[in-house]
């Protein structure tokens, strides 16, 4: 069994439909710092982070406190935009894709979007370790829907670089201990 503190990344200097890949804007940047000190008397832990730009950013206070460098998992990356969208439209098909459930969007995609939680989950579950990990606003809602049985895209509204905690169990499954901060934005 491990405790595992999920961070969403702190504000990015662009949206999603603008920037593939962006990092921490000044604002963000300071989110870093701030919950860094916030979980730095809960370690040293290892530090894993989905490898966009954003999350390695934002996991460089708490790793460089912990005099360590974070592991990066791709598994706990973003949930993708369906193929040959516009990154223009993609904020489009994001909002829509929020207002509904993983079985829906699994019918309307087949196994692109059947196997992004499950890849989340897994990646978490072999996680041996107590940890933080640094990924996106989807990624822990899929480990929160799991942990309550909800099967809906956004259960929880997580504000950039809320923390929310869970524990791993032997079974394959998680306990909810707390959830992040939540925001008034769904998106950014």
């Amino acid at each position: 069994m491990a405790r595992l503190h999920l961070v969403r990344h702190g504000r990015a200097a662009a949206g999603w439909n603008t920037d593939p890949d962006p990092g921490l804007d000044e604002h963000g940047r300071g989110q870093a710092v701030d919950v860094a000190a916030a979980l730095e008397a809960a370690g040293p832990l290892q530090v894993y982070s989905s490898p966009l730009l954003r999350c390695r950013q934002t996991s460089e206070p708490l790793a460089a406190l912990w005099n360590t460098t974070a592991i990066v998992e791709p598994r706990v990356t973003e949930i993708p935009s369906p193929e040959g969208y516009a990154l223009d439209n993609r904020i489009d098909w994001l909002r829509a894709a929020m207002s509904g459930t993983w079985a829906e969007l699994a019918a309307s995609d087949g196994l692109r979007y059947a196997d992004y939680p499950r890849m989340v989950c897994e990646a978490l579950l072999e996680i041996p370790h107590d940890a933080v990990v640094f990924s996106h606003f989807i990624a822990i809602n899929v480990v929160i829907g799991v942990a309550t049985g909800d099967d809906r895209l956004v259960v929880a509204s997580l504000d950039n670089c809320s923390v929310t905690t869970v524990t791993t169990n032997a079974d394959g499954t998680f306990t909810l201990e707390a959830i992040g901060r939540e925001a008034d934005t769904l998106i950014r």
